[in-house]
Order: structure tokens, then sequence, then C-alpha cells
């Protein structure tokens, strides 16, 4: 029987989202293992196929291509790399003169009223960023002709350093890029095993720092990123799967081994991304909205992002790291707020949570894995909100304990306070820290969060999430019962994605229509040959048009999907830059609630390509069962103490299984519901609703 899989690394926890042969999704999870990355996938596996009942060899083969399922994987290996600065040493081939852009990026601090932040070293030491002769204009015309011979005295230094790869960054290379092509010409004949990146082939961006640094990443990631995708694929090959695993980027769409292989810079924060993708697809199935909060609580990171009328937020400014690579993919905002995330008592005798994480190993206190240190998770079971019998389904016992003298030793002792207090200032606190990071990526991007479905996901949220509404006033309050795994899960829903983008600057109010036809007749063909290459068939494939531009005299871009204002030929006229001009309009003025009466600068064109998959998760609708509206005793599974605020102490509460709960049954807080990845807490206050495709929904009672 054919199986869909996504597997999920994430920093306590990796998880399994399994799409049976009828249509229906369960998550399962291991611990993440650090050590061996591939070990905790396995483990994952193992674990999904216990459920089934089956052998780990036949389950295997149950998801390989040539049976009719799928494995696709995503993680956050990538991101740590680039972080924790562990990926390849590579050396820079820049212009003469320029050797710094990596170490001055663009100028001003970013957050300027930040007096801690040190000064970031460059991401590639100068020792490794050597120039050679040469320039091009702006207008893509040669002012300095290419000193070859620079070039292979570089090349030689680069040999003796042992660099894994060479990036070539010129300046205007994105205006002409002969010089750039030609150096990698005369360095493969210096070094013919050499391996050489071209930024204006990984990133044609006119803003050279940008263009240059996501150049570098992609160079410094491709023998990590190729090393691990071969052993994965060979760890599961040895254990029965055949074929090749897929692979998630950027974007929130699926890739092809060899794809991420070539672009491994796209592999960058590839499990997050997917997110809101399964965000938009349950809040669109149950309530019928495209306006979307996403929120995604693992153990290690707390992650936002938003859907807008139906298009996932991407975005050109994300950070990773001290950098701003400049590529376009799915805006997410993560900060270190997750269960494992531990508590700590500043000098000023304030309780901090994060950034720091306990993770997997040694993992919170009530792992019994060696870790001391108080967490969110610590907090949770002290405060009664977590069964130490039933946590992962039954499969870690948590000790309560342990959690105890974590948070008495390091919070309660040193404040004067209670364990209790210690635990529930622990929960506030990551609350707040949580929706501070909502609104940096809503009301501080011009989007009013009251409007918009929250779905909260992850294995953390559901203990979390009503407050989180509550901070902001959001109304609709989504958790799906496959919410451990959410972003797991929004693999099993991806298309097959891929992106490309170049710059042509013009305007429109004297557009250059013969040179941005050119440009995006160029992306369309490298659509195309994407399709071709992944065998989708012509019915399945899908191709949208962005343009991504701003007013005169500002300085960063907006992105306006103008898909419907192309003509035949995949083209624009004179009609089309006028639709463009106003779709802008709109769009500025739905992001900062003003427009101007102005022409448009085009900066960027992107090309999305889109394969259409042909699996559907079974959501089944179900017969409403209005007797059972608050009337479910029956249904209670037990119940313990759990300390509420608004009762002054711990209270006797329900505790609900969510496989007893069907469409119809609604329980008012307080309560707990508790799934086999995932536990809900309802406050005081509070009515949740089980709806048509058996999710919570929370609101508060009138």
């Amino acid at each position: 029987m054919a199986k869909f899989a996504c597997i999920d690394v994430g920093g306590t926890f990796t998880d399994a989202a399994i799409m049976d042969e009828n249509g229906e999704v369960d998550i399962f999870k291991s611990p993440t293992t650090p050590h061996d990355w591939t070990e905790g996938i396995l483990g994952s596996l193992r674990v999904a196929a216990e459920h089934y009942h089956t052998e780990f060899a036949e389950f295997l083969a149950e998801i390989s291509v040539d049976n009719g399922g799928m494995a696709i994987h995503g993680s956050t290996i990538a991101t740590n790399a680039i972080v924790e600065k562990k990926c390849g040493k590579i050396g820079i081939m820049c212009t003469k003169g320029f050797r710094d852009a990596f170490l001055f990026r663009e100028g001003p601090n970013k957050n300027p009223f930040d007096l801690d932040l040190d000064y970031p070293e460059p991401f590639v030491p100068r020792y490794l960023t050597l120039s050679v002769e040469e320039r091009i204009n702006s207008e893509g015309i040669v002012d300095t002709p290419l000193n070859e011979e620079d070039v292979r005295s570089v090349t030689r230094q680069f040999k003796e350093y042992q660099v894994e790869a060479i990036c070539v960054c010129f300046l205007w290379s994105t205006a002409n890029q002969d010089h750039e092509k030609r150096a990698k010409e005369v360095i493969l004949q210096e070094w013919p095993e050499a391996q050489v990146v071209l930024s204006s082939e990984v990133n044609p961006n006119s803003r050279e720092y940008r263009r240059w640094i996501s150049a570098a990443m992609d160079a410094s990631l491709r023998k990590l990123i190729s090393t691990y995708a071969n052993n994965l694929n060979k760890r599961l090959n040895d254990n029965g799967f055949r074929g090749e695993i897929r692979m998630l980027n950027s974007s929130g769409g699926v890739m092809s081994t060899a794809e991420i292989v070539n672009r491994p810079l796209y592999s960058i924060d590839s499990g997050p991304s997917t997110a809101p993708v399964s965000g938009k697809e349950y809040s669109q199935r149950d309530l019928d909205d495209n306006n979307v909060v996403i929120l995604d609580m693992g153990g290690t990171t707390f992650d936002v992002s938003c859907v807008i009328n139906g298009d996932i937020s991407v975005s050109r400014e994300t950070l990773i790291g001290d950098e701003i690579p400049g590529i376009s993919r799915v805006n997410v905002h993560s900060i270190g707020a997750g269960g494992g995330s531990i508590a700590w008592v500043d000098s000023g005798g304030m309780i901090r949570v994060g950034p720091r994480s306990a993770g997997s190993v040694p993992g919170p206190a009530c792992y019994n894995r060696g870790g001391t240190l108080p967490t969110v998770t610590d907090a949770n079971l002290v405060l009664g909100y977590l069964d130490p019998d039933f946590f992962n389904d039954g499969k870690m016992k948590l000790y309560a304990d342990l959690a105890h003298q974590a948070i008495k030793k390091h919070i309660a002792d040193p404040l004067g306070i209670t364990v209790m207090e210690a635990a529930y200032s622990i929960w506030t606190i990551v609350n707040v820290n949580m929706i501070a990071a909502i609104k940096d990526i809503t009301i501080w991007q011009g989007i009013d969060p009251r409007n918009y479905v929250m779905v909260a996901g992850g294995g953390a949220c559901g203990m979390h999430a009503i407050p989180l509404a509550e901070g902001l006033d959001m109304k609709k309050l989504l958790i799906p019962r496959t919410a451990g795994g959410l972003s797991a899960v929004g693999g099993i829903f991806s298309d097959i994605v891929s992106e490309y983008n170049d710059s042509c600057f013009t305007t429109t109010r004297d557009f250059d229509r013969d040179k941005v036809n050119e440009v995006i007749g160029n992306l369309y063909q490298k659509a195309l040959d994407f399709f071709e290459r992944n065998n989708i068939k012509v019915e399945n494939r899908g191709v949208e048009l962005y343009m991504e531009g701003h007013y005169p005299f500002q300085v960063w871009e907006l992105s306006v999907n103008i898909t419907d204002y192309l003509k035949d030929g995949f083209t624009l006229d004179e009609e089309s830059i006028k639709s463009i001009e106003q779709a802008f309009h709109r769009e500025h003025e739905r992001t900062f609630t003003i427009k101007e009466n102005t022409f448009v600068e085009c900066i960027y064109w992107r090309v999305r390509a889109i394969g259409k998959t042909q699996r559907d998760a079974f959501m089944p609708v179900q017969e409403k069962h209005e007797e059972n509206f608050f009337k479910n005793k029956g249904k209670r599974t037990g119940s313990r103490k759990i300390y509420f605020k608004q009762f002054g102490g711990t209270i006797v509460t329900p505790v609900y299984a969510g496989e007893n709960l069907v469409y119809g049954d609604a329980i008012e807080g307080p309560a707990i519901i508790e799934e086999p990845t995932t536990t809900v807490v309802i406050l005081p206050g509070y009515t949740m609703t089980v709806t048509k495709f058996n999710n919570y929904f929370i609101e508060a009672r009138k």
C-alpha cells in the first residue's frame, strides 16, 4: 500500500507526517539526534512503521516513489550551519577594491537602539577574500578588462588554502556576466577539480552585498548538503527504501535531491517554510478564511508566518544569523521560545526565558537525560498541563520531581517565591516573548491580526495558544489535530516548486518592454526546463510571475503577483504595464495604509514554477452531533489538578482524549484535551468546538 511521508527535523524532535492509502494523516515523533541527523529520521519512521504494524523495510518500500508513494524531508540543518558558522571553507574572488564588502555589508546597523550588539564578523574571513583587476559598470560596459593572470594567482592561493569552493563575486555581473563566466573558465584551467560558484547565477540581485553573501552561502553549503543528502539516501536504501527522498525548499515547496544539491541556498529554513502551507490549508477548509497567522512552537524555536488573501507571505529581508542573503523565501520569523527554552534569573532579579535551549540532548530537566536547568516544558509539567505518563503518545515518561527541583533551585529560591508561582511566571514570560514575535511579522508589517485566523501548531503551542490570541485580540483560534507536526504536514500538502529571479530596472513611466520581456522569457524557459527535469505533466504545470518594485526614492521593494496581466507567450504589453502600476498602488496601500500618485520603479522579476501534486489528505466532513453539545462528560478520560491564575491555585480539571471527540462536540474551559503529539489547554472563559474536519476551534464565551 503506497504512503506519503514528510519528515521534519527540529531542534528537539524529528516529526514524521504520514498519509496512508486512505488519505488519513498521522504524526509520529522521535527525539532528534544532533550527532547523526539521519538516526532521528529513521527513528521517527520506525515509530510510524510500528503504528501501521508493518516491518520497517516493508514500510520504507511503501513510501518509495516506484511503489506510488513519496518521501519528503525538510530541516533547519542548513540554517544551523550558517548561524553556527559550521559550513564549508570557501574562497571569495571579488573586484579589486571591494574586499571589505562582507565586513561592511549594507552600512548602518538595522537596529540602532541595540547597544549591546557587537559588530559581527564577516561571513568569509578577509584572508579568504581576494581581489582581481576587472570592472564592469552599471550599464554592462567593460571599464577595466579582466586580468586573467590575477585570476590564476588567486586560484593558486585558494588551492594552497584548501578551500572547498571558489565563489566569484564581481561588481555589476547582473548587467554583464562575461567576466564572471571567463573567470570560471580560467579557474578550471588552473584547478580542474575546483567547485566554482558564480554570484550572477545563484542570485542575480543588483545589490552587490546581497548577491555576494547569497552566493557565498550557497558555495559554503554545497559539500555539506551533498554529503548529507547522499548519506541520508544511502541509509534509507540500506533499510529498504527505493529511489531518492525529495527535499523541501525555502519557497515552501518540494524539490528533487539533485535540484537542492545544485541550489543548496534554498535548503535554508526548509522545515519551517511549510508550516504556512498547512496553516493555509486548514483555515481554508475549516473556516473558509484566507487570512491566517500561523504559529509553530516546537522544542527549540517559535516560528511565525502569515497568509494574506490566500498568498503565503514572502520576503527578501529575512535575516540568517547576521546576514541578509536577499533571496525571496517564505517569510518566517523565529525566536528562541520553544518547549526546551531555558528559564533563568538575570542580574537584576528578572526571570528570562530563552533564547538558549536544552534541545533534545540533554533536554529539559523532566526528561531525566542529564538536563538540570528549568525549561518551558518543565514549567508546563509543574503547572499540570502535561501528563507525565502520556508525553509523545506515552513513549516518553516525564519526571515531575526533576522539573520541580530545577525550577525551585534556579528560579523559585533565588527570588523567594513558590515553585508554582515560578512555573507560572515562566509560562507567562514565554507568552509575552511570543506575542512580541507575532507583532513583528504582523502589526509592524502592516497586518492587523485581529482580522486574521490564528492557526496554532507545534507540540507545545496548544498550551500557550489562548493567551497569545488574547494578547493580540484575535477572535478565531484553530488548533489542528495534527498540530504536533504542523510543518511536516505542510510537506504532505506541498507542490513541487522552484523559483527563478533576475533583476531588470525599469519604470512604469518609461517601461523598457523589450528588455523586460526578454528577462521574463528567460525565466519562463527555466521554469519549463524544471518541469521537464522533474517529469511534471503539462496539465499539472503552473507558472506565476511577480514584480518587486518601489516608489521613487524608496529603498526596499514590495512584491506584487502580476500573473493575471500576462499576455500570450508570457509577455507584457502596454495594458499590462498600467495594471502592474495599479496593483502596486493597492499593495502599498494595504501594507502602509497610503499610496502615491506617481510611477513605480520595477527592480526584480520572479517566476514561481509549480508542479501540482495529485495527492489529497483525507478530511471527512461528518454529521454534526448536536446532542453532544456541552454534554460530553462521558467522554472524559479522567481529571487532574491544574494551576489556573484565575482561580488563584490548582483545581481539579477534566481531561479529554482527542480520539473520543467528534464534530459537534463542545467543551467549556477549564479543560485539557490530549492528542498523541500535542496537548490543548482550554482556559476558563473559553469554549472549544470540534469542527467539521475534526480540528479544534476555540473562542471566548460571550
